[in-house]
């Protein structure tokens, strides 16, 4: 008799809810996006969907329509009535039978939530401390897809640290991105990143911040650069859909300058919520 086993209930094989035989439970097969609102307004929702999409292609799930994804997130945000939401939503390639090759006729699960955005005038407000951690994520991060665990590894070891955020470091030395943002460096005039690569997710809050720097005449310079040299800049800082930039004010262990939120900083807070409005 085939069968399954739940907690310590066993049931038969054939019984089974579709939902416990997910391939995003067996193998993280599927995709995700986080967007947010403001004041009862999705921000840059095409962005994300074409972000979406190009994942979606990336690991060939097929037959779904994204404009059919709009209309469950526009219809699901009206309904929840939250004004400043985060919305998340994910696609897995569907259920069956462990097994790696899935079939044909597979069909795609979705799913989505939509809460309460955290309140995060403080950190804002005062910055935070961030911690290097080696980046072991797999080699396409450019797909946003739910093999998480590398991320989630990285943010816990960040955590006992007392620290937000897990800045990420490459196998060469070189920082990519942070746990779960996107991470910038201010040298005196300029504003440095790294450059996108199939290591690096195409973070649609970084396309923002790009365009912040460029208002208020920093040069943008996308080029790596080490722990050593970020322990150096004049403000660093991260960058995230839930939360936009958040002042960065320790760097494993180390004050940054002073340890206050610096002046650019402020400045690009204030014009990329210029941009949401």
């Amino acid at each position: 008799m085939e069968l399954a086993m739940i907690g310590d209930e066993i049931v038969p094989l054939g019984e089974l809810q579709s939902v416990y035989l997910d391939r995003g439970t067996y193998f993280g097969d599927g995709v995700y996006e986080v967007i947010r609102s403001y004041d009862g307004k999705i921000f840059a929702l095409d962005e994300h969907l074409k972000r979406f999409a190009d994942s979606l292609a990336a690991i060939e799930i097929t037959r779904l329509d994204i404009e059919q994804i709009r209309r469950h997130i526009c219809k699901a945000f009206e309904a929840a009535e939250i004004s400043n939401a985060k919305i998340y939503f994910h696609v897995t390639r569907g259920s069956s039978l462990r097994k790696h090759v899935w079939g044909p006729d597979i069909k795609p699960n979705f799913f989505l939530t939509i809460t309460e955005l955290e309140d995060c005038s403080q950190e804002k407000s005062q910055g935070i401390a961030v911690s290097t951690h080696p980046d072991w994520r797999w080699k396409r991060c450019d797909i946003k897809s739910l093999n998480l665990l590398a991320n989630v590894l990285a943010r816990r070891d960040a955590e006992k640290k007392g620290c937000a955020e897990a800045i990420l470091v490459n196998d060469q030395g070189y920082i990519t991105e942070g746990g779960g943002s996107a991470f910038f460096a201010i040298f005196g005039n300029y504003l440095q990143t790294s450059p996108l690569t199939v290591n690096i997710l195409p973070s649609i809050t970084r396309k923002y911040v790009l365009k912040a720097a460029n208002s208020i005449g920093l040069e943008v310079v996308e080029q790596l650069f080490t722990p050593a040299q970020a322990g150096s800049a004049d403000e660093l800082f991260i960058a995230v859909t839930t939360k936009d930039i958040i002042p960065v004010v320790s760097f494993d262990g180390k004050p940054v300058r002073d340890a206050k939120p610096g002046r650019n900083t402020k400045l690009l807070m204030k014009t990329f919520q210029d941009f949401t409005r």
